[in-house]
């Protein structure tokens, strides 16, 4: 009898072995009442230059404002995730599907397909796959927070728009039930939803902004918003945070003065700014430092130093200033909203600011990359 060997031949299994480039074609496709012959988003497609991480390029999805495109948001995103491949649906008629916006289209659908696809590639780590939405692309980026469930979306950045009150309500969070109308209750909002746990957020708002308002209540693009600190304590929240919401005007970041709230060693973060509808270089700044884009990596959090030290606290006409060297340094003094109050120089170990001229309230002092807050007293 002749034995008879059986050699089994093993290949790994590519699922997509195609790399993504600028000219890749991804095709989606949606049909709804406003398109009963089904629309097309467009999507534009912006791959580094630099040599692929091992791992693959980190991905960020990026969805615009109303008005805007893929390509628009891709140009001014550019430069601060330059280390990301940047993929930029353009919305029907310019526009996501937020309750009283110009679009009813399935759009969270279209998210939720276009990041399964996206992992496929080969030049893409799956594992970090981030979503960035400006204004109205904000509030689609919540909304893809609240409902996506690919555990491969590691980031959720929200730029000028926080949780309106359709997406949170009586304590939990809400995803559009068959479709958004402005005509009832939390305009279609209505299935609870737990959003995963596991991903990182950040939200950028500005307390000037005339579109989006800061403090919560009605705003011109016909909804209702928390307020922004509430918004990122609700989500610090979810994310496991057991504590209290931080009160006070957070901790001050980068020039111009910004001002960080963090939960859950930085997994959580919500910044305040001065940059009306818009965003500034610090929050730029922030947001490269959040991405961890190019591997570069600041501690942002580290920045009351004990090199410098302030007294009194609170001061009422002349505050000194004591550090551990006598080199000249510039000091700015900002006030909360970040504005430049009164720069100068000290030049010695041992320095005084006349403070009379400022008004009570509370008060940034900037020395070199070292912020610390101190109160003015009558």
């Amino acid at each position: 009898m002749r034995n008879i060997i059986i050699i089994l031949l093993s290949f790994p299994i590519i699922v997509n072995a195609q790399q993504l480039t600028n000219n890749t074609s991804i095709n989606i496709t949606k049909v709804w009442s406003q398109q009963p012959n089904g629309y097309t988003y467009p999507i534009d497609i912006s791959v580094p230059t630099s040599n692929m991480p091992s791992n693959g390029f980190p991905i960020s999805v990026l969805l615009h404002g109303n008005g805007g495109n893929g390509s628009q948001i891709i140009n001014q995103f550019s430069n601060i995730l330059e280390c990301h491949v940047l993929v930029a649906p353009t919305g029907y008629m310019n526009s996501w599907n937020i309750c009283a916006e110009n679009s009813d289209g399935p759009d969270i659908e279209m998210v939720n397909e276009l990041i399964d696809s996206l992992q496929m590639y080969a030049n893409i780590n799956p594992n970090k796959i981030r979503i960035l939405g400006f204004s109205n692309g904000a509030g689609l980026a919540n909304s893809a927070f609240i409902e996506n469930t690919n555990s491969g979306v590691d980031i959720v950045c929200a730029i000028v728009s926080h949780l309106n009150e359709p997406q949170y309500h009586s304590g939990n969070f809400y995803e559009i039930g068959s479709n958004t109308d402005s005509s009832t209750s939390y305009c279609g909002y209505n299935v609870v939803s737990n959003p995963l746990p596991t991903r990182k957020y950040l939200s950028i708002s500005n307390d000037n902004d005339p579109v989006i308002p800061y403090f919560g209540g009605y705003s011109m693009v016909g909804l209702d918003f928390l307020h922004a600190e509430d918004a990122a304590y609700a989500i610090a929240q979810n994310q496991g945070f057991n504590g209290n919401i931080i009160t006070g005007p957070g901790i001050p970041y980068g020039n111009p003065v910004v001002f960080e709230y963090s939960y859950l060693s930085g997994n959580v973060v919500h910044i305040r700014g001065n940059a009306q509808h818009s965003i500034n270089t610090s929050q730029e700044e922030y947001l490269k430092s959040f991405f961890n884009d190019c591997s570069t990596i600041t501690n942002i959090n580290d920045i009351e130093n004990e090199s410098v030290k302030v007294y009194p606290n609170p001061v009422s006409d002349i505050l000194t200033i004591e550090m551990n060297h006598s080199e000249e340094e510039l000091f700015e003094i900002y006030s909360l909203t970040g504005l430049l109050i009164l720069r100068g120089q000290i030049s010695s170990k041992n320095s005084s600011v006349v403070l009379s001229s400022i008004n009570e309230g509370v008060y940034v002092l900037k020395i070199g990359n070292k912020f610390l807050t101190f109160v003015k007293l009558k």
